[in-house]
């Protein structure tokens, strides 16, 4: 439900389970959450509020924070509940926001071009299930690759390509998001449709099982390539120009190679995310 920022003290202070559970809900989210806060500028505000000046270059900082829980796929996992202080930051060279950093690059008329990187936490341990003991840990990743933002007056259409920069899963991605914000007095709402395309290596990081991981009721699996769809709604609510908080919901349907895992209980994650910001 795929608009997202930088976590303002060391991902090492933070237990690896609640990170990654909101590392995930973020980067689930940060393609509709940028979207919708661009948008949102663009909208008047509403009765009582001062509206918001857009056609300035001048840098905008917003500082909050952020919460969220992933339902993961996984068998008997134990989802947990995570939270940061986030900031934000844009100009018209970079945009910072959640796990995420755009460089921007010239645009071609209604479309943008970016240089992306974003970190990603999709990883899990062995003590996180039952199921996952004697597996060997999976790491969260940051990836890199390109953006291309094309907006219109009915949606915008967001692709981009990344690949794991950190060599955890040495996978590559690319993912295809619609995403349009209606707004409603102080509120909008942002649905998003998605599909996201993951590559064998990815998958088998993720979801496979190594010959040397196999037990009893857990066979060894070597994923391949796979295609995911997702659907989401991000809630925003402005009751003053400078504050808004905002409510993330989604579900993500895996692909048969990742379905077909036996890691994988359910072909279904879902994940929700919330927050607020105080922009300057």
């Amino acid at each position: 439900m795929t608009s997202q920022v930088f976590p303002v003290f060391s991902l090492k202070s933070v237990s690896a389970r609640p990170l990654s559970a909101l590392l995930a809900v973020l980067a689930a989210s940060t393609l509709s959450m940028t979207s919708a806060e661009s948008q949102a500028a663009d909208t008047p505000a509403s009765p009582g509020q001062n509206a918001v000046d857009t056609g300035s270059s001048a840098s905008q900082w917003s500082i909050g924070l952020a919460g969220g829980k992933n339902y993961r796929v996984y068998r008997d996992f134990d989802d947990k509940i995570g939270g940061l202080p986030l900031v934000t930051y844009e100009n018209r060279y970079v945009h910072v926001f959640g796990t995420g950093l755009d460089v921007k690059l010239p645009s071609l008329g209604p479309v943008s071009f970016r240089l992306r990187g974003k970190y990603i936490g999709e990883g899990y341990e062995s003590g996180d299930s039952p199921y996952l003991r004697g597996m060997s840990d999976r790491d969260n990743s940051f990836w890199v690759g390109g953006a291309a933002i094309w907006k219109s007056d009915f949606a915008t259409l967001t692709t981009e390509v990344l690949t794991d920069a950190m060599d955890n899963s040495k996978g590559s991605r690319a993912r295809l998001q619609i995403d349009r914000r209606f707004s409603a007095g102080a509120f909008g709402f942002t649905p998003r449709l998605a599909g996201e395309w993951v590559d064998s290596n990815y998958v088998d990081y993720y979801y496979g099982v190594m010959p040397n991981e196999v037990r009893t009721g857990r066979p060894a699996y070597k994923g391949e390539a796979t295609m995911n769809t997702e659907a989401g709604l991000r809630i925003d609510w402005r009751p003053a120009r400078a504050h808004t908080l905002f409510l993330d919901l989604g579900a993500t349907r895996m692909g048969n190679e990742i379905k077909n895992s036996p890691l994988v209980e359910t072909d279904t994650q879902y994940g929700v995310g919330f927050g607020y910001f105080y922009r300057f």
